[in-house]
């Protein structure tokens, strides 16, 4: 049963009395939005969604998604009105520390917060790889007798979000793939942080969503009936839907609604006299009971529609087994059991991108969720999944998207698939774009969403486009992202085990740094090489009896490193080289283990990446030295470059004999 419309302005006005309250207490937050779009709160919470509060990770459920995350008290005031597992206590303690109502919603933290919002329009971005992940599941799970997956997706938006270029990114994408179970409300309320909207943009917003293929509809804001209606509406359109919906900023407080003042917790300061004019209670932190009433009947009904949508599963399943079977792995969690990887040509020499490619066709055939994505790049990324086929408009069941010249939209979107958990994610450009895309990245992380960034051109070694095209510092950057690992493997070998360790995890993200140029086979046996890369580094080279000397090298140098080491052995030196192709890995192991490859009491180290040098004395100490580049590379061939740049066995050579005559 929804909510009547007396109902759901009564939801309203204590909605708003609720992010007073909360705001209030903790004097800070936003109150601009929990307030201006709260009869946008009571249509979706009071009739439109389809949730059962007691099971927030429901399959079948609508996904709502609110990309403008600071209006974080929005999204807890109708949680806990819905009925989910969230307090009025949990409310008073909104931004305090270890709270479950943090500044902005972070995913796997509150029950009912589908993303980690807050950087704008990342909602809008994500709630687009949420539709596509809709999609893709009926194409993967539904029949032609049984339409099992049907949610759809809701995103509450402001002029903010809309004004970030990676909601322009993502919106044409989902315009021209047709994700018609997709429905974005903007809060347009005119208002921007420092001014009114009008200071800062002036262009056509319902023109250029019909641009993009989007159906429009412009509606008032603060009425609930016309709200629920487009909204209800909106799950039959043949395209995705735009909604604007007219509000007010901080409606409810007269002294700063419809200004700019309105958006954060000014408004606070008239708490009082606002809920007077709101018709609340004086006292704060309160619903009455023919609310809750309200809700429970509402709540009632959606649990029987939960009922009656698992009876639909259960003729599913008994007409489905396989389909069942391998949809109730998912939903579990269990990852199907991954095959190694073919061992390569002990003779080969081989691009890492190109030994990726090989691995990915093996481990793809094993692993049916993984889904690809490249930015207009798969043919030099080498990352689409033969066979798989394509992503296309009303074509859902292909397992490679062509994402175009959008990389942080793609971000955004492996980050929704990651999100809804039905498909393993993985996406690809250049390694000096993941700048184009670090927002995205970032978010993965922090969400701790267990997305594949596959990045090619790792290095200056990238040659003639040049220093536009060769990253330098990106490696060391992405390093110092918490959660994170980080994969730059020297050889197909390490290639294939980086690859494997990416797909296995399941807390967090994973970035492949892979070579343009070929690359020898290292030293060593198969297994040892591996078995070192998933632990994130290893002794390729023991050439000791006293050691003197530790070369410490990842991806393409550690060929020059191993050269010059075997130089110094024949002059009687005792040189070890340890290969690092993951630094979170090594420094994730046991300290004995460490210092049993890295002797603590051999204190000439020598670091060697053609990158930024920056986090490498970590691991060589303040007596040890690090040969890097710190400085933009050169449009010349790939080894040309390499050597100019100091990256050569000759260099690896004269520094560390240098460092031994120390």
């Amino acid at each position: 049963m929804s909510l009547s419309l007396d109902q759901m302005r009564l939801a309203a006005a204590f909605a708003r009395g609720l992010a007073l309250d909360s705001i209030a207490t903790c004097k800070s937050g936003h109150l601009g939005l929990p307030l201006g779009a709260a009869e946008i709160g009571a249509a979706l919470f009071g009739s439109v969604l389809r949730v059962d509060p007691e099971q927030p990770r429901w399959l079948n459920r609508d996904r709502f998604v609110l990309s403008a995350g600071h209006g974080s008290m929005f999204l807890y005031a109708w949680l806990h009105l819905a009925g989910f597992e969230l307090s009025l206590e949990d409310l008073r303690d909104f931004r305090k520390l270890g709270s479950r109502t943090p500044g902005h919603p972070e995913f796997g933290h509150t029950p009912g917060v589908e993303i980690t919002s807050g950087p704008l329009g990342q909602g809008v971005a994500n709630a687009v790889g949420l539709a596509l992940s809709r999609h893709k599941a009926a194409a993967r799970w539904n029949t032609a007798a049984h339409s099992l997956l049907d949610w759809h997706v809701f995103c509450l938006a402001g002029d903010g979000c809309l004004q970030e270029g990676v909601t322009l990114e993502a919106t044409e994408l989902a315009g021209h793939l047709g994700l018609n179970h997709l429905t974005l409300i903007w809060d347009a309320n005119s208002v921007t942080l420092d001014a009114p909207a009008a200071v800062t943009q002036s262009q056509n917003v319902r023109a250029r969503y019909e641009a993009c293929g989007w159906s429009v509809v412009d509606v008032d804001g603060h009425d609930p009936v016309e709200l629920v209606r487009v909204l209800a509406a909106s799950r039959e359109a043949e395209r995705p839907v735009m909604v604007i919906a007219r509000t007010q900023i901080a409606r409810g407080v007269p002294e700063v609604a419809g200004t700019p003042k309105g958006h954060g917790e000014s408004g606070a300061a008239y708490r009082d006299q606002a809920r007077q004019g709101l018709g609340l209670p004086a006292a704060g932190f309160q619903v009455p009971a023919e609310l809750r009433a309200a809700f429970q009947a509402h709540r009632s009904d959606q649990q029987q529609a939960a009922a009656a949508w698992e009876q639909r599963r259960q003729a599913w399943a008994a007409a489905e087994p396989a389909r069942a079977a391998e949809l109730a792995h998912v939903v579990a969690g269990v990852t199907p059991a991954l095959p190694a990887c073919p061992d390569f040509d002990p003779a080969a020499s081989l691009a890492t991108r190109k030994a990726g490619e090989i691995c990915l066709q093996h481990l793809a055939a094993a692993e049916p969720r993984l889904v690809s994505l490249s930015a207009d790049l798969f043919g030099s990324n080498l990352n689409y999944i033969a066979g798989g086929g394509d992503i296309l408009p009303g074509e859902f069941a292909g397992r490679n998207l062509r994402a175009g010249i959008r990389e942080h939209a793609m971000g955004a979107l492996l980050n929704g698939l990651a999100y809804d958990g039905l498909f393993r994610p993985l996406g690809a450009t250049f390694l000096v774009f993941s700048d184009y895309l670090r927002p995205s990245l970032r978010l993965s992380a922090l969400a701790g969403l267990p997305v594949i960034w596959w990045f090619t051109h790792d290095s200056v070694g990238v040659g003639e486009d040049g220093p536009t095209h060769q990253p330098v510092e990106q490696i060391a950057s992405l390093r110092l992202i918490p959660g994170l690992e980080l994969f730059r493997p020297a050889d197909p070998e390490e290639t294939a085990a980086a690859l494997e360790e990416a797909l296995a995890r399941q807390d967090g993200p994973t970035v492949l740094a892979l070579s343009r140029q070929a690359l020898p086979m290292l030293p060593g046996s198969v297994a040892e090489r591996r078995a070192g890369t998933r632990r994130g580094g290893y002794v390729a080279l023991r050439e000791e009896s006293a050691l003197e000397l530790i070369l410490l090298a990842t991806g393409s140098e550690v060929q020059w490193a191993l050269a010059a080491a075997r130089i110094l052995a024949a002059e009687g030196r005792g040189v070890r080289v340890l290969s690092l192709p993951c630094v979170e890995r090594f420094a994730a192991q046991d300290a004995h283990w460490r210092d049993h490859v890295l002797p603590p009491a051999c204190r000439r180290r020598l670091a060697v990446e053609a990158g930024s040098g920056a986090g490498w004395h970590r691991w060589t100490g303040l007596d040890g030295r690090v040969l890097s580049i710190e400085r933009f590379g050169l449009s010349a061939p790939a080894d040309q470059v390499m050597t100019t740049l100091g990256m050569s066995t000759e260099a690896v050579l004269a520094a560390a004999q240098k460092l031994l005559e120390s």
